[in-house]
């Protein structure tokens, strides 16, 4: 489903947007989709997104969806992945889609299960029919800083190894926070195969005002020197805001800026609740993206859109209206 006015929504505060706004609307009637991974594969755009349950009030049975599209504008969803077993039965989200010799690798966490979610991993030749690494799952934290959970995971190549951000809490469950792994490019993506390089404490953390108790939803980008981490700072709708940070080596990361790089919108915008959960894509012509979420009414709708991205140096920048 589109916003029918792109005068008055092709933009987000001063982020200008490509196109107008889009959410599923199959499972809750009103536009909702959420937490989107684009890439591109065999010539044509796919999103991977989480889908919601069918009821506002039922925490179990969110789903990761695929849509596709010619244009990051259009677009129509097209497969719904299923439960692949036990550890995914009550829900699966938040998807992290990178492609690897002509493969789609999907790495997902489990849904609705506190602690215990996890990420897990699955591989697709055509990029909608998967099949699940059969030692799901394949990543939770360790560490007296950890609660031991693990959601949000994005992943990018860079040389030989598989860099891989992710998500946890403190152990009381307040604190959301960035931790990082590294895998063997080519491996299995086993538990055993990740080396956690997120030891004694997070990446990042929540530190700055805007971000309040929340960093998560990281996106990365690697360009042969450099990685930057596109993150969503504050919880959902207080409101979530969109900046980034850099590192050498994926280890320590360094904020780029204090202020938001795609903040929330002005009253009366579709983002005006939240921008948050960044995905970032780079085209098969160079150019850089990054799509993410809002919603203008505290969450009872959630769209995707996505802005240009342009670098000066190691620094992004995001064209303004």
């Amino acid at each position: 489903m589109h916003i029918d006015d792109e005068a008055t929504f092709n933009r987000a505060g001063s982020v200008r947007i490509l196109g107008a706004p889009w959410g599923d609307s199959s499972r809750r009637g009103r536009p909702y989709a959420k937490d989107p991974s684009v890439v591109r594969f065999q010539g044509r755009y796919l999103m991977y997104f989480s889908l919601p349950s069918q009821d506002d009030d039922r925490a179990e049975g969110w789903s990761v969806a695929v849509a596709e599209s010619d244009d990051l504008v259009a677009w129509n969803t097209i497969a719904v992945l299923p439960a692949f077993g036990d550890y995914d039965a009550t829900g699966a989200a938040a998807p992290g889609a990178v492609v690897i010799d002509g493969r789609v690798h999907l790495f997902f966490q489990t849904y609705g299960n506190g602690r215990d979610d996890a990420i897990c991993h699955a591989a697709s030749d055509d990029g909608t029919v998967f099949t699940a690494n059969p030692q799901n799952p394949v990543f939770s934290p360790t560490g007296a800083w950890t609660c031991g959970r693990a959601i949000d995971a994005d992943l990018v190549v860079a040389g030989d190894h598989l860099l891989m951000a992710w998500v946890t809490r403190d152990p009381e469950m307040r604190i959301q926070m960035v931790g990082t792994a590294r895998a063997p490019l080519g491996s299995a993506y086993g538990p055993e195969d990740w080396e956690q390089l997120s030891v004694d404490g997070p990446a990042l953390a929540p530190e700055l005002p805007w971000e309040q108790e929340c960093i998560e939803a990281p996106a990365l980008r690697w360009d042969g020197t450099t990685f930057t981490m596109f993150y969503a700072g504050a919880y959902n709708n207080r409101p979530q805001q969109i900046g980034w940070a850099t590192s050498p080596d994926g280890r320590t990361w360094t904020r780029g800026s204090d202020e938001p790089l795609i903040p929330a919108g002005r009253d009366g915008e579709w983002n005006s609740s939240e921008s948050g959960h960044p995905g970032y894509l780079r085209d098969h012509d160079g150019q850089e993206y990054l799509t993410f979420q809002g919603n203008p009414d505290d969450g009872r709708t959630w769209y995707l859109a996505t802005t240009r991205l342009e670098f000066d140096g190691p620094d992004p920048t995001v064209d303004i209206v």
